[in-house]
């Protein structure tokens, strides 16, 4: 099935990238668009908890010849315009994957899985004000 993948011939050889690294490309890069908490997929669980990291977490990638369509699904932070977000994930995800891996990238589709709130530091973790003692 590796031989399926898609190749970059040059004068050494030729070069294979497997599916999940564009994966990990593009969800590395939706991580860093503002608003973005994370993102997440049924299948990504099982695998974290058995010990590996998975960086592709919660995108699906289809790789062509030459060319790959994305699907990102992600979670936002309450209070982030969504389809501005949404936009920038595409904008980053597409020329992330262009960039790096030189596929002509035909789609970026982003679903929203949820909104959530940012976690806020627990009022009991503020450093107390000490009181002044006379004597």
């Amino acid at each position: 099935m590796e031989n399926n993948k898609p190749k970059i011939d040059n004068e050494l050889g030729a070069i294979r990238i497997a599916d999940e690294v564009v994966a990990t490309i593009a969800g590395l890069a939706a991580a860093e668009v503002e608003g973005v908490i994370m993102s997440g997929g049924w299948g990504n669980e099982l695998v974290e908890k058995l010990g590996r990291k998975t960086y592709g977490k919660g995108v699906k990638v289809e790789v062509g010849n030459d060319t790959a369509s994305i699907d990102v699904f992600a979670v936002l932070e309450y209070g982030y315009p969504i389809p501005e977000v949404g936009a920038n994930i595409q904008s980053e995800v597409k020329m992330a994957v262009e960039s790096m891996t030189g596929l002509k990238v035909t789609a970026v589709n982003v679903h929203i899985l949820s909104v959530s709130m940012k976690k806020e530091k627990p009022a009991a973790e503020e450093k107390p004000v000490e009181e002044e003692t006379y004597i």
